[in-house]
C-alpha cells in the first residue's frame, strides 16, 4: 500500500503522512488520548502532496538526495510513467528493448497500488504504469524519451 511516517510533536500531538505508491498522500493526525487512533485524515492527490513536500522543504531535500546518488559512480534512478500514447503501452518489456538500446534496467513496475520487483522481459506494461529504472542520467533520458514518444 505505502509507507508511514510519524512525527511526534513538541505540543504533544501526533501526526503522519502515509505515503501511497499511487502517489497520493494521506495526512493524519492521531488523538492525544489514544496515539494509535487517527482522529484526522486529510487525502491529497499527487499535486497538492508535492506543494506541502514544497512548503516542508521536502523538495530541496529530494533534490539534494538525487544528486548525491548521481554522483555514486554515475548511478542514478527515476522513476519513469508509461503515457497511454507509449508504443509499448500493452507490450513487455523485452519488446521495448531498454537495456539493449540505452544500458538502463527496469528494476520494478508500480501499477495502482501493486509494485512488481525484478520484471522478467515477458512482464507486459499497460498505459499509466511506472517503471522505476537504474542506469547512467544520459541512459535514463534516453529510456525516458524511449518510454514517451508517440
Amino acid at each position: 500500500m505505502g509507507v508511514r511516517y510519524e512525527l511526534d510533536l513538541e505540543s504533544g500531538q501526533r501526526i503522519g503522512v502515509l505515503a501511497h505508491r499511487s502517489g497520493r498522500r494521506d495526512l493524519l493526525h492521531y488523538s492525544q488520548r489514544d496515539p494509535d487512533a487517527v482522529q484526522a485524515e486529510m487525502s491529497l492527490t499527487p499535486e497538492e502532496g508535492k506543494v506541502v513536500a514544497d512548503l516542508l522543504g521536502g523538495t530541496q531535500l529530494t533534490t539534494s538526495l538525487a544528486q548525491v546518488q548521481q554522483r555514486v559512480e554515475g548511478l542514478a534512478i527515476d522513476w519513469l510513467p508509461i503515457p497511454p500514447s507509449s508504443p509499448f503501452a500493452g507490450r513487455t518489456i523485452g519488446d521495448a528493448g531498454v537495456r539493449t538500446r540505452t544500458g538502463v534496467s527496469i528494476v520494478a513496475v508500480l501499477r495502482d497500488e501493486d509494485a512488481y520487483p525484478a520484471p522478467g522481459p515477458e512482464f507486459g506494461l499497460l498505459a499509466d504504469d511506472t517503471v522505476v529504472v537504474v542506469g547512467t542520467p544520459e541512459g535514463i533520458t534516453a529510456t525516458a524519451a524511449l518510454l514517451s514518444r508517440t
